[in-house]
């Protein structure tokens, strides 16, 4: 498994992880006719405006054939006032690649990057349902907030957490 930063060739690659990781992840949580309306267009313009962001960190990971199958991506969200403070805002991987430590593989690379940024805090939006919830409070992640918002028609809750150190959490 290769972990390395993506590129605007990337793009497309990044996007159908992102919108199959979706309807695979959201199934049952967030409507279907919401998850079958993701395009892989729509996603690969909005990862090639996510890539050229200098403020983004993004990360793929590619499996032995120099396929992506799995990303994740950091960068301060508008709405995350805090100084010294930044955000993990996805961490996706296809489904028959979860449980292998890819995930912890990419993880531990943004943390690596927010600690060498020199964040103290990060912050991550996680929705309620979501078991990968479980993996970022396993981590140490604490929760702050619940917030009720509309995804497709629905309202779900949405976490958010929130890691005080990034020192501690990058040693683990």
């Amino acid at each position: 498994m290769n972990i390395r930063r993506a590129d605007l060739h990337d793009a497309p690659s990044i996007a159908k992880v992102h919108v199959d990781s979706w309807r695979t992840t959201y199934k049952g949580i967030i409507p279907d006719d919401f998850l079958n309306k993701l395009s892989y267009e729509r996603r690969t313009e909005l990862w090639r405006n996510n890539i050229k962001r200098e403020d983004n960190y993004v990360i793929v990971a590619e499996n032995n054939d120099g396929q992506i199958v799995g990303f994740a991506d950091g960068w301060k969200r508008e709405t995350n006032k805090e100084e010294n403070a930044s955000d993990l805002t996805s961490i996706y991987l296809l489904e028959e690649y979860q449980g292998q430590g890819i995930g912890k593989m990419l993880f531990k690379e943004l943390f690596r990057h927010f600690k060498q940024c020199g964040y103290e805090k990060i912050f991550v939006e996680v929705l309620e349902d979501n078991k990968s919830r479980y993996f970022y409070e396993n981590y140490g992640a604490k929760l702050v907030e619940k917030v009720p918002i509309n995804i497709g028609g629905k309202t779900v809750n949405e976490l958010i957490y929130v890691w005080d150190n990034v020192d501690e959490v990058y040693k683990r």
